[in-house]
Order: C-alpha cells, then sequence, then structure tokens
C-alpha cells in the first residue's frame, strides 16, 4: 500500500521500518523540523530524520502539517500513518488518503488519551498497558479503535524501559493492523468516551516529590519520571534527584523524615505511616550515586528531612 508516514520521536523508528520490512511504499515521511538542542543549541535531527534518509525516502519538515497539504495531496497516498508526530493533524490533512489516517497510541484507548500514556501509566501505578491502533479523528486521541494489544507493566520497570518495549510492540500491531486494511477485515470501534483518562504532557514541577503520597506512589512515580522530568526534592536547600526507590516496611514518622540508613539506601516516611527506600540519588551538579554513599558523604543521620 501506498503511504505517507508521519513521525517524528525514536518511538515512531521501529513502526516506520517495519513498514518498510512488510512491502509497503512509504511516498514520503514527515517530520518535525530540526531543532536546537542542549547549552549550545546545537542544531539537531529528530529521530525518525536520519533512518528515513538512510532509507533514501523523502522527508518533509513542515513547521505546521497544514503547509505541507498540497505536498501531500500531490504525493496521493492511499493511507497515512502517524506514529509519535507531535502535531495535532487538522480534517483537510486528514482527509487526504481515501482509506483514512491510522495512529500508533501507547495506551489501551480510552485510558491515557495524551502525550504522555507510558510515563502515566507507570507513575499512577498500573499493572497493564498496551498499544492502540486507531483512525484519528479531529479529537485528542479520541478516534475509533482499530486493533489493541496488552502487555504488563514489571513492579521495578521504569517509564524509559517500558516504551521501547511498546514502540516494538506497536510496530507488530500496525502491521498487522494495515493487513486486516486491505483485506477489509477490520471494523472499527468506537471509544467509550466515559471511560476516557488523559495523559497530559510533562512538566518540570510533575517530578517534584509529595512525601505525603503513600511509598507505593511515590516509588512509581520516580519510575514513570525517568528520565524526564525526574523525581526531585531538596536537601539543605539543595536539589536532590532520586532516580531510584522502592517501598519498605510500613512505620509512623513525619512525611519527609529520614528514619533509618540501611544497606540499601535512605529510609523515608511517607503519607499514611508508609516508608519508601532512596536506592540511587544524584545531588545537585554531581554525579548520580547509590543513595548509601551519599548519605555517608553527607553526614546524614534518622531524623533530617527532605523537602
Amino acid at each position: 500500500m501506498r503511504l505517507v508516514f508521519l513521525g517524528s520521536g525514536s518511538f515512531a523508528i521501529p513502526s516506520l521500518e517495519a513498514l518498510l520490512a512488510a512491502g509497503h511504499e512509504i511516498a514520503a515521511v514527515v517530520t518535525q523540523p530540526d531543532r536546537g538542542k542542549g547549552r549550545g543549541r546545537t542544531v539537531t535531527p529528530p529521530p525518525v530524520k536520519p533512518i528515513a534518509e538512510a532509507r533514501a525516502l523523502p522527508v518533509l519538515q513542515p513547521r505546521r502539517i497544514r503547509e505541507a497539504e498540497a505536498e501531500l495531496r500531490r504525493l496521493a497516498p492511499q493511507l497515512q500513518v502517524v506514529v509519535a508526530y507531535g502535531q495535532i493533524l487538522p480534517r483537510a490533512v486528514l482527509d487526504v488518503p481515501p482509506r483514512g489516517t491510522v495512529n500508533v497510541h501507547a495506551s489501551l484507548l480510552p485510558r491515557y488519551r495524551g502525550a504522555a500514556p507510558v510515563q502515566w501509566a507507570v507513575a499512577n501505578e498500573e499493572t497493564e498497558t498496551g498499544v492502540s491502533t486507531m483512525l484519528i479523528d479531529e479529537g485528542l486521541d479520541t478516534g475509533p479503535v482499530l486493533l489493541q494489544r496488552a502487555t504488563s507493566i514489571g513492579p521495578d520497570e521504569t517509564a524509559a524501559a517500558l516504551e521501547p518495549r511498546l514502540a516494538r510492540l506497536g510496530a507488530e500491531l500496525l502491521v498487522e493492523t494495515l493487513r486486516g486494511v486491505e483485506a477489509g477485515t477490520l471494523s472499527p470501534t468506537p471509544q467509550d468516551h466515559a471511560r476516557a483518562t488523559l495523559a497530559p504532557l510533562l512538566r518540570k514541577e510533575d517530578g517534584q516529590i509529595d512525601w505525603r503520597r503513600p511509598a507505593p506512589a511515590l516509588a512509581a512515580r520516580v519510575r514513570g519520571f525517568h528520565p524526564w522530568p525526574g523525581a526531585y526534592t531538596r536537601l539543605a536547600g539543595q536539589v536532590l534527584k532520586v532516580l531510584r526507590a522502592r517501598t519498605a516496611e510500613p512505620g509512623p514518622g513525619e512525611p519527609g523524615t529520614i528514619v533509618a540508613l540501611d544497606r540499601e539506601g535512605l529510609v523515608v516516611a511517607c503519607g499514611g505511616d508508609t516508608r519508601v527506600s532512596l536506592l540511587e540519588v544524584q545531588p545537585e551538579s554531581r554525579r548520580a550515586m547509590p543513595a548509601v554513599a551519599f548519605a555517608a558523604g553527607t553526614r546524614l543521620a534518622p531524623g533530617m528531612r527532605l523537602g
């Protein structure tokens, strides 16, 4: 099938490669413009662009997808595929291909609609998530679902580890979806909007630890917000990033108070008489280190407060 592929982030790469391996014709790859990154603002292409260029695929990088409408019509795709593109498509663009526009979304819709479904699923202590393919409409991940596939979330799995796994699962599901579209065997299923939950774009402040939360919720947020925005607190006025944490044996204590130092790390009191063990931390302007090493070097002691 003749396709236009719209994708930008690394999550989209397995889908693009899977479509090529399945024999689909990619008329063009549409991706975000190159942008400056880092302190030096080095101009960097989106992750999908080098992959497309290595395969000698035409690449379009409009600032706004509306600017590419005429070119998309000239390309005459039978269907458009959207994976981690980063812009909402207007109706005029959605109407370009006769067979519609298919999206790969990293959740079991209608749950976790939005920009950060992987991170919020982990942060909210979910034990299962998955991928969905759907026909895009003008809403935010509200279109009818074509296929879904579920997978479990490991008890210590971070969002950074889960995302590439979902990307590979989504690529497999996309190929299966297009096979069904070509054969006419798929019936789009409307979403139950009453069951919808949102996964909004992450902000830096989402990573700030609220020690009044129960320990399991805190540990899940550490996993869900790794590597960005990262979970962080303050110690003596300095930012302290928490890279790994685990629920500890419950017990009383004022939330945010260090109640013990053990072989694994710092045991900190949380809400509801729960406790969390901080295993790996990163002090401000320093490298990551085991929490026990940080505690020894900083001479931490029970009774000191975080936050």
